[in-house]
């Protein structure tokens, strides 16, 4: 089993920035990747982005590129999320996740899950 832990969340005005933190815990050697989805109130869970664990290999969602940046810790099995520029349509639980294999990375069918940070950006 793997175990993710999320952190950060919070509220924020427009234009500004937020860092999530999911720290991973239990079978960690058996993870590819790790990731972010989020989930807006009356909308599905939605791909954000995913990072590979060794090799830097990034896929990012179209309406997030430019903004938010993924980045991780090998020695402390965490990932991190840099959120720049928010908008209000950001707003959303935000969940970790994590995959150990190569195929469901591409295809953004993950794993494992947290249990999600509320992250809220006022107007």
């Amino acid at each position: 089993q793997v175990q993710l832990v999320e952190s950060g969340g919070g509220l924020v005005q427009a234009g500004g920035s937020l860092r999530l933190s999911c720290a991973a815990s239990g079978r960690t050697f058996s993870m590819y990747a790790m990731g972010w989805f989020r989930q807006a109130p009356g909308k599905e869970r939605e791909f954000v982005v995913g990072i590979t664990w060794s090799v830097d290999s990034t896929l990012y969602a179209d309406s997030v590129k430019g903004r938010f940046t993924i980045s991780r810790d090998n020695a402390k099995n965490t990932v991190y999320l840099q959120m720049n520029s928010l908008k209000p349509e950001d707003t959303a639980v935000y969940y970790c996740a994590a995959t150990k294999d190569y195929r469901a990375f591409i295809k953004h069918e993950y794993d494992y899950w947290g249990q999600g940070t509320q992250v809220t950006v006022s107007s």
